[in-house]
């Protein structure tokens, strides 16, 4: 049996290198994961061949009578989930003790999320008479697009977005890159501020940025936050818009289109489709309304029964 500490500096390993996730989610992963061996060794655990299911719950079951709360305990188990993945890809491990394992219950609120309607009043707010009009809408627009985060966003340099096949490259978290589209209303408003916007903000400056300020710097994260609430106060929407929430209204209105969770998954750049999954709530009226469209017995009428007979 393969002993335990190895298997976790492998995998920690993997996570840094072949993932790519950040130092700090790499150190998380390894703090968790070490307090999970240190758990299995407790219970004689030997090998991770050994370890099943009741293992894993135990271990759970620790982390709660610990007082960790259920975000902790969800953070936890996603790591251990991961590295059992890798065990029985591997090999090291028959099977993965955590396939029927569910998650602790977090209570993590949905988040905000604003309509299509709302979105439309959002990146109209700035006024395209001038060149930080331009540049604001251009931004708001792009992100209610492509669904980017905000840090993302404003690191976009000019060479990064290709406007006639409607393409970015984005740098996420990790350094992890990735192609979104653009839609043709985002590309038309990066090109008018391409074409009358961004040349006025540098004053004769050069900057290889794409959003840029009429200091001749790049767009701060905090600078554009202040720039979207006031928009948002403009659009009538108060304190309910944040660059995040574009990102969350983004991927809300692709899965209510019908878009693949995968699809979406990839869009936003999340390591892993459980953080995606979030944005899959559904109302009850557009269920309901799925559910009389499409189900054979929907709208069936029930068939009479005769009296008994006298």
């Amino acid at each position: 049996m393969a002993p335990l500490e190895p298997a976790i500096e492998r995998f920690l390993a993997h996570a840094a290198v072949e993932r790519g996730l950040a130092r700090n989610s790499v150190e998380a992963y390894a703090h968790d994961l070490r307090r999970y061996r240190a758990s299995l060794e407790a219970r004689g655990v030997g090998g991770w061949a050994a370890v099943g299911p009741a293992d894993v719950l135990a271990h759970l079951e620790r982390l709660a009578a610990d007082g960790l709360s259920a975000r902790s305990q969800a953070r936890a188990l996603s790591a251990i989930r991961a590295l059992h993945r890798l065990l029985a890809a591997e090999r090291l491990a028959p099977l993965d003790p955590t396939d029927e394992i569910d998650s602790p219950r977090t209570g993590r609120p949905l988040p905000a999320v604003l309509s299509a309607e709302e979105c439309l009043r959002l990146v109209a707010a700035p006024d395209p008479r001038t060149p930080a009009g331009r540049r604001d809408r251009a931004m708001l627009e792009l992100l209610y697009a492509t669904g980017l985060r905000v840090s993302e966003l404003v690191s976009l340099r000019l060479n990064d977005l290709d406007l006639e096949t409607r393409v970015l490259l984005a740098r996420g978290k990790g350094s992890k890159e990735r192609l979104v589209p653009v839609g043709a209303p985002a590309a038309d408003a990066v090109r008018a501020y391409l074409d009358a916007g961004r040349e006025q903000l540098l004053r004769g400056r050069r900057s290889p940025e794409l959003f840029v300020t009429p200091r001749g710097g790049r767009m701060t994260r905090q600078g554009f936050g202040k720039l979207l609430g006031r928009w948002a106060r403009r659009a009538g929407l108060g304190r309910r818009a944040s660059p995040h929430t574009l990102r969350h209204s983004f991927a809300t209105h692709l899965l209510g289109g019908g878009a693949d969770l995968r699809v979406v998954q990839e869009l936003l750049g999340h390591a892993d489709v459980s953080t995606t999954q979030i944005y899959t709530h559904v109302d009850a009226t557009r269920a309901r309304r799925i559910y009389d469209r499409h189900h054979p017995r929907a709208h069936a009428a029930a068939p009479r029964t005769r009296p008994p007979p006298r």
